[in-house]
């Protein structure tokens, strides 16, 4: 317990330079303020039980997706069996839309995509976002715990998916 609290200050300084990750990561999984900020509480609480284990000489940011990830894709998953109601709630989505300020088009075209976006699975949302914050194909697959190969063939299936979706909406 002592080597846990001497890590502390460098956990969390780390931690608070890439907060951000966290944020995106909750938004993207869960879908009211309520419940986005428990997921990123969850997310905090894993990331700091999970820090005696992470290899320094690995990126910060690729380790804190991975368990970022797998803590949303499992808090999802409770979460869908606890409220047996679908995650693609098209209020959520209205509401998103309607907290920026953008005009009626540019609205329902987030709309439509966020719809898309919910249409597909775990690992296919968490490949979207890495993708989406610039994550190299080798970073994502890291996170994913895949190849760079199929990164790119997933990647390309998804934005086929995704087209298709918004197209036939």
């Amino acid at each position: 317990m002592t080597a846990t609290l001497a890590l502390s200050p460098d956990f969390q300084s780390l931690l608070a330079a890439h907060r951000g990750i966290v944020l995106k990561v909750a938004a993207t999984y869960a879908r009211s303020p309520e419940d986005r900020a428990d997921l990123a509480q969850d997310i905090a609480m894993q990331l700091w039980q999970a820090w005696p284990a992470y290899d320094s000489s690995r990126a910060f940011a690729t380790w804190m997706y991975r368990v970022a990830l797998n803590v949303a894709i499992s808090w999802q998953r409770r979460e869908r069996h606890r409220r047996h109601e679908p995650l693609d709630d098209d209020d959520a989505h209205a509401q998103l839309a309607g907290a920026l300020d953008v005009d009626v088009e540019v609205r329902e075209q987030l709309t439509l995509v966020q719809r898309a976006m919910a249409s597909l699975g775990d690992v296919d949302r968490a490949l979207l976002l890495l993708h989406l914050e610039g994550c190299s194909h080798r970073e994502s697959a890291e996170v994913l715990g895949t190849t760079e190969g199929n990164v790119a063939t997933r990647l390309n299936r998804i934005k086929t998916h995704l087209r298709r979706e918004v197209a036939d909406a």
